[in-house]
């Protein structure tokens, strides 16, 4: 798993790290069998536009991003056991829940993704 971090136009860095799980397991773990993330934590699921939260422990944001790494949907305080999905995405970061509207996020920011 890789770690990056996540700036917003204006340049502030508003996630680090930002976790990037390598290979089947890694994703197919996620973020099960964690407790919580940290306040500017998260994991980025590329080639991703479904979420399930089955066997999750807390709430989580969705932040769903076109090809372009711009905001093209939200879901916020999704509870373990449902599931989201957004089919104009092609990659989602998960949150702590309440962390996106906390950081400023909304449809049509583009973020930029770094090393």
């Amino acid at each position: 798993m890789t770690a990056r971090a996540v700036t917003v136009p204006d340049g502030r860095t508003i996630i680090d790290p930002l976790h990037v799980p390598t290979g089947a397991r890694a994703r197919m773990r996620g973020l099960l069998g964690r407790d919580s993330l940290e306040a500017s934590e998260g994991m980025w699921l590329r080639r991703c536009r479904m979420v399930h939260t089955f066997g999750m422990r807390f709430a989580i944001d969705l932040v769903y991003l076109n090809a372009d790494n711009e905001v093209c949907k939200i879901v916020e305080e999704v509870r373990p056991g449902r599931i989201s999905a957004c089919l104009s995405a092609e990659s989602v970061i998960e949150l702590n829940g309440g962390a996106a509207r906390r950081l400023g996020l909304r449809a049509g920011v583009c973020l930029s993704i770094r090393d």
